[in-house]
């Protein structure tokens, strides 16, 4: 089959980023791997410009476009902030304009971020119906290309760009832990480190009534219709739906067995990144800590032999005036 990106094209991302993103350190600790029993690497994300792997994905679009449309007139997305920060600093970078698009309930240090590098925001209802209707009316109004947050090949080539680095830090990895939204990071590390590794394990973590694990058992999009955004203390993984384009990689290469997680598990995962690795972690970032810490998932690595994990952490970027605790 074939799927909206390949090997190349994030490889290609990579030449075109690495000098404009941080390549970021491995980290271990030994409460984890003591309790665990698996010797885990976790690639944080989170210490990422603007705090979070997104601009991965945002720099490699922006870049792409200036190359094959010199003359843009500006960039617009809708986001819940992350995606929106990485793409207005990259935007700034090229000398792009930029709006985005942001749910009325999104936390304020992810609007304050996207503003700080000059992007226009225009805030909107918090649905999704909401986001794409505007969205897609700034686009046709003020002739703005339109680059969504997870599906568009450009950002899921540099979404995968994580795994060219970790699987070149830590190259005799068993399995990789992945939390999902839309699905371009998770479609991007699974083509990536797939390619690379035919026989490296990909567990994608999303919240419990994410449905994905039956969808990818099924092989069929099982969502109901229209596309809603869930009720998860994660504001980063409330999309359901994977994109159209996300979709069939993560249908056909990761893990059937997925780690679902409900609102406790994550805040936990996020105070056990405060207090034990030194992290400050938003909620979607924490979400593979608690993952990697879970019943579930020591169940998993027993079934499948696993010994070396890797973890990725998406992002920091926590509204401290609004901690979920």
């Amino acid at each position: 089959m074939a799927y909206a990106i390949d090997l190349a094209a994030v490889r290609a991302a990579h030449e075109r980023i690495q000098h404009l993103v941080h390549r970021t350190a491995i980290a271990t600790n030994n409460t984890v791997n003591q309790s665990t029993g698996l010797e885990v690497f976790f690639k944080p994300e989170n210490t990422q410009l603007t705090g979070a792997f997104k601009l991965r994905g945002a720099l490699n679009a922006i870049l792409h476009l200036k190359e094959t449309n010199p003359n843009c007139k500006g960039v617009v997305t809708h986001s819940s902030g992350n995606h929106g920060q990485a793409l207005s600093y990259a935007a700034a970078r090229a000398k792009i304009p930029c709006t985005v698009v942001v749910p009325e309930n999104a936390p304020s240090v992810k609007v304050k971020g996207i503003r700080s590098h000059g992007a226009k925001v225009v805030l909107c209802e918090a649905t999704a119906q909401a986001r794409q209707e505007t969205c897609d009316r700034l686009a046709a109004q003020e002739n703005l290309t339109a680059i969504p947050s997870y599906n568009y090949p450009d950002v899921m080539s540099g979404q995968g760009t994580i795994s060219l680095e970790l699987l070149d830090q830590v190259p005799d990895l068993d399995a990789i832990l992945v939390a999902i939204s839309g699905g371009g990071l998770a479609s991007g590390v699974l083509m990536a480190a797939k390619s690379i590794k035919p026989s490296i394990k990909v567990f994608i973590v999303e919240p419990k009534e994410k449905m994905l694990e039956e969808c990818i058992r099924s092989g069929e999009r099982l969502w109901p219709n229209p596309p809603r955004l869930m009720n998860t203390i994660a504001d980063g993984m409330r999309i359901q739906q994977p994109g159209s384009l996300t979709w069939p990689i993560i249908r056909d290469m990761a893990e059937k067995s997925t780690v679902a997680l409900e609102d406790e598990e994550i805040i936990a995962g996020m105070k056990f990144a405060f207090e034990n690795m030194k992290m400050v972690v938003e909620p979607s970032g924490a979400s593979t800590v608690a993952a990697v810490l879970s019943d579930r998932f020591k169940d998993l690595a027993k079934e499948h032999g696993l010994k070396r994990v890797a973890v990725i952490i998406s992002g920091g970027n926590v509204d401290l005036h609004n901690l979920p605790w």
